[in-house]
């Protein structure tokens, strides 16, 4: 039987992700080689090998890397995607962003430089999911 294909990143964690809770600030350098869930603070730089999920609650301070991205928090500093970024209508973005593949929510605030590596254009969307 064949899985039905997942339509947005979050859908598609894959591997028991890494979770840092609303209630939890962590300060310093995090590495992992799965997908990491932040709805609480960080303050340091990241290196995702998986999918990287930034809640509408999370703040993230430092620099990041990371295979894939969905970012609906707030996050301050250079983010660098492999893959496809995904900035939801909640986010605040504030620092230079690379990635090959990107898709802005209509609403969502950036400050800074944009460059997709793809050269194909930026996907505009109407959020339509709340959760």
């Amino acid at each position: 039987m064949s899985e039905e294909p997942k339509r947005r990143l979050a859908d598609r964690l894959g591997m028991s992700p890494t979770v840092i809770s609303e209630s939890t600030t962590v300060v310093g350098d995090i590495e992992t080689r799965g997908p990491l869930m932040v709805s609480g603070h960080v303050r340091g730089d990241g290196r995702i090998g998986g999918t990287l999920s930034v809640s509408k609650a999370a703040h993230w301070e430092g620099d990041i890397e990371a295979k894939q991205a969905v970012l609906a928090g707030k996050v301050t500093g250079r983010i660098v995607v492999e893959e496809k970024l995904e900035i939801s209508a909640s986010a605040v973005i504030t620092g230079e962003i690379v990635a090959k593949v990107l898709a802005i929510a209509n609403g969502a605030r950036i400050e800074g430089e944009v460059t997709v590596t793809s050269g194909k254009a930026i996907v505009k969307f109407d959020e339509k999911r709340t959760a």
